[in-house]
């Protein structure tokens, strides 16, 4: 008989805040109060697509592990992209949907997903396997994933019937500047000019540039950013957002000390806007919205200013997001995210399992290719 036990949840303020938040420490992501504003706002619920099944495992009758999770109708806001894995499912006249998925959702961040608090992780990691599989047989979902995992996790997770996928991101990393000049210096004479020539577009334009955090974002502030990022969302794809303004509104109540509001004004009026997030290490640089399309606004908003932000409060980090190759040009390294996947179906499993073989030698090249475009100066 196995020495632990596990219980789901159906929404996260079944577990103990307190509980969960001595398990998650790393990003403000997995923090009770994040979940918490996603469920509660409507963001991820059965009608999104996104049913929040959380999992605890016991030792006795004390938790030794969680992780946040949810039955996943669709592949929206994943980021890691099992599109064309659904469509060979369809193909087939089998169903892809639904499927159970460890992710925190619409965010790409890397961090905790199975948090340990045990002597002996491996037999965790053996248990939840186990745990997963059978459900997943059980409930009938074509497989189980875990998305934005950290390295040393994916790898403990891996085995012959759970696959690890590599992906490529891009984070910038404070070399103990002091300030903004001091990280131009350590740029090529060419792509130092460029961001001068960005940036005084701004100033060309009468564009300032104003930081609010914590209490002194107000609820207009937000109202006026979630009005921002659901207009530029439906510019671009003709629907207002995974997020509402409700979301935003409980993060500025329940999360006030780990907020960024970033708002570019012109002629005193509020043009544009980013909202980030920070921990003692690292900016997170998570959403953007504007009124128009504005010359150079966007890398101003998105990544200089986050960048002058981790100069001025020392932190080492700035990530900003998915995908990207410009940010490359701008001082942003490519890094490797991770992520684990199990699929039911024996044949299904063989071809994805090959696919993602192939793929890592794939993503090992882009990476190295990356690499040569960085443009700092040579040491």
């Amino acid at each position: 008989m196995s020495q632990f036990n596990h219980s789901w949840f159906n929404q996260i303020t079944d577990i103990d805040t307190t509980i969960w938040q001595r398990f998650f420490h790393d990003t403000p992501f997995t923090d009770h109060a994040f979940l918490a504003a996603l469920e509660h706002s409507g963001c991820v619920s059965k009608n999104t697509g996104w049913q929040p099944m959380h999992l605890a495992i016991y030792q006795q009758k004390h938790i030794v592990a969680l992780l946040p999770g949810y039955i996943k109708y669709h592949s929206y806001g994943e980021y890691v992209f099992d599109w064309a894995w659904a469509e060979a499912y369809q193909q087939h006249g089998l169903d892809y949907y639904p499927k159970w998925l460890s992710a925190v959702p619409f965010t790409p961040i890397e961090g905790q997903r199975l948090s340990i608090n045990h002597p002996n992780p491996d037999s965790v990691y053996n248990y939840l396997t186990q745990v997963l599989t059978n459900t997943a047989h059980d409930r009938q979902w074509s497989g189980w994933h875990i998305n934005f995992c950290h390295q040393q996790q994916a790898e403990s997770l891996k085995s012959d019937a759970v696959m690890l996928r590599q992906g490529v991101q891009f984070q910038w990393f404070n070399q103990a500047y002091s300030h903004f000049d001091d990280f131009l210096d350590s740029l090529t004479a060419r792509k130092r000019k460029s961001i001068k020539k960005e940036r005084a577009k701004i100033t060309q334009q009468h564009i300032t540039i104003e930081w609010r955090e914590g209490n002194t974002i107000s609820a207009q502030d937000m109202q006026l950013f979630s009005h921002f990022y659901s207009q530029t969302y439906i510019k671009r794809s003709g629907h207002t957002g995974y997020l509402n303004n409700a979301f935003f509104q409980r993060l500025r109540d329940t999360m006030p000390t780990q907020l960024v509001l970033m708002l570019a004004k012109q002629a005193d009026e509020v043009i544009a806007a980013t909202l980030s997030f920070k921990d003692k290490q690292c900016l997170y640089g998570r959403y953007w919205g504007a009124n128009d399309e504005i010359d150079s606004l966007h890398f101003e908003l998105c990544y200089y200013q986050g960048i002058e932000y981790c100069i001025a409060n020392k932190l080492k980090q700035f990530h900003s997001g998915a995908q990207g190759e410009h940010k490359i040009s701008r001082g942003f390294q490519p890094v490797y995210t991770y992520s684990v996947h199990h699929i039911q179906q024996p044949d299904f499993a063989a071809a994805i399992n090959d696919f993602i073989a192939r793929e890592r030698q794939h993503m090992a090249l882009y990476k190295a290719q990356c690499d040569t475009l960085l443009p700092f100066k040579q040491q």
